[in-house]
C-alpha cells in the first residue's frame, strides 16, 4: 500500500443514505468506531449509537438526527480505515454531496468533529423548522428540467449527473411538474424524495438566516487537503471565513455535484474511496454506497477511469483493505 498518493479523493454522502443499523458492525468490532458514537452522544446530549442501531426509522429520518447520525457515521468508517492502514492513504481531496460536506471538512481537518456535530445538529433542525416544501429526482438533463420546474414555482436543488437534476417546491407545484415532464418525457420516470423541506432552493432561505449565525460562532481552520465546495461546482478557498461563507450559500443553492466531480477527476484523481451511508433493501451489510452510481456514470464515455472503493461498514471495509493490498503487491512486482 503507497505510503501516500496526490491522486485519491475521499467522498461522503448526504442524506437519503441513512439506515437503522448504520454503524453497529463497525462498533461492534472496532474500539475507535466505538471512541466515535460515544464522543457523538455526548456532544449532543442524547445516544446516538442507540438512534441508528435501533431507531425508530422515522426518528432517524428526521433531519435534526439524519445530519449528525450521517456525519457519525462517516467519520467512524474514515477513522476505522485510517487506523486499520496505518494512515498510509492520504488523499489530496475531501469532498462530499450536501451533508456530506461537513465530514469532507471534518476529514480535512477544516472542522473539528466535535464542532461539526454541533453545526450539522443545529442545520439540522434549522432546515426542520423554517424549510417548507418537498423534493423530486427527474432523470433529465437541467436545460430540460429548470423552464418546467420555474414555470410552477419550482426551483433547481441539485445537478448529480447531466441527466439527473433533483428539483424543490410546494407538493402541489411538484405534481404539476411530474405531470408535465411524464407528457413530455413519458419513459423519464420522477422519484419523489423523502425529504423534510426543499432543501438547495430558495425555500431554505429563512433557515439560512438563522444559520448564519450558528456558522459565525463555530471555529473553522485551513485545511490541510483541498475540499470540494456544493456551492460553486470547485475547491473551496481554504481561508475560514470563505469556507463558512459557502457553507451558508450552500443552504439555499443547489449542489453542484457533477461539477464537483469534473473538478476532481480533471485536477488527475485515479482512486475514490467513499466512507458512510448506505442504500437499498436488506440487512445492513447488504447495502450499497450512495453516491458510486453516480460517480461510475460520470466517468461513463470520458477518459476518466478512477478505481472506486467503498467503506461504507464491516464486510466493504474488507474487501477495499483486500483491493489495496493486492494493489501494493501489484506495485511491488513491477519493475
Amino acid at each position: 500500500m503507497p505510503q501516500n498518493s496526490k491522486n485519491v479523493l475521499f467522498v461522503f454522502p448526504g442524506q437519503g443514505s441513512q439506515y437503522v443499523g448504520m454503524g453497529r458492525d463497525l462498533f461492534d468490532e472496532h474500539p475507535t468506531a466505538r471512541r466515535i458514537y460515544e464522543q457523538a452522544g455526548e456532544t449532543l446530549g442524547f445516544d446516538l449509537a442507540a438512534l441508528c442501531f435501533d431507531g425508530p426509522e422515522d426518528d432517524l429520518n428526521l433531519t435534526r438526527f439524519t445530519q449528525p447520525a450521517l456525519l457519525t457515521h462517516s467519520i467512524a468508517c474514515l477513522e476505522v480505515f485510517r487506523e486499520t492502514t496505518g494512515d498510509r492513504l492520504q488523499p489530496a481531496l475531501a469532498g462530499g454531496h450536501s451533508l456530506g460536506e461537513y465530514s469532507a471538512l471534518v476529514a480535512a481537518g477544516a472542522l473539528a468533529f466535535e464542532d461539526a456535530l454541533r453545526l450539522v445538529q443545529k442545520r439540522g433542525e434549522l432546515m426542520g423548522a423554517h424549510g417548507t416544501g418537498e423534493m423530486t429526482a427527474f432523470p433529465l438533463d437541467i436545460q430540460s428540467l429548470r423552464p418546467i420546474a420555474e414555470r410552477h414555482h419550482c426551483a433547481v436543488a441539485g445537478c448529480n449527473l447531466p441527466g439527473q437534476t433533483v428539483i424543490g417546491g410546494q407538493a402541489d407545484d411538484l405534481e404539476q411538474v411530474e405531470a408535465r415532464v411524464a407528457e413530455l418525457f413519458p419513459r423519464k420516470r420522477a422519484v419523489r424524495l423523502k425529504t423534510e423541506g426543499a432543501f438547495h432552493t430558495y425555500y431554505m432561505v429563512a433557515a439560512a438566516r438563522y444559520y448564519r449565525d450558528v456558522l459565525e460562532d463555530a471555529e473553522f481552520r485551513k485545511p490541510t487537503i483541498s475540499v470540494l465546495s456544493n456551492f460553486t461546482g470547485d475547491l473551496h478557498d481554504p481561508e475560514p471565513d470563505a469556507i463558512r461563507a459557502r457553507l451558508f450559500f450552500q443552504l439555499f443553492h443547489p449542489v453542484l455535484w457533477h461539477a464537483n466531480l469534473q473538478t476532481a477527476l480533471q485536477s488527475g484523481i485515479d482512486t475514490i474511496v467513499e466512507f458512510g451511508g448506505g442504500i437499498g433493501p436488506g440487512e445492513p451489510d447488504a447495502k450499497r454506497p450512495n453516491l458510486e452510481g453516480m460517480i461510475k456514470k460520470a466517468m461513463r464515455g470520458t477518459e476518466f477511469d478512477a478505481h472506486y472503493l467503498p467503506v461504507i461498514n464491516l464486510q466493504t471495509l474488507t474487501s477495499t483493505l483486500d483491493a489495496l493490498l493486492q494493489d501494493a503487491e501489484r506495485a511491488a512486482d513491477d519493475p
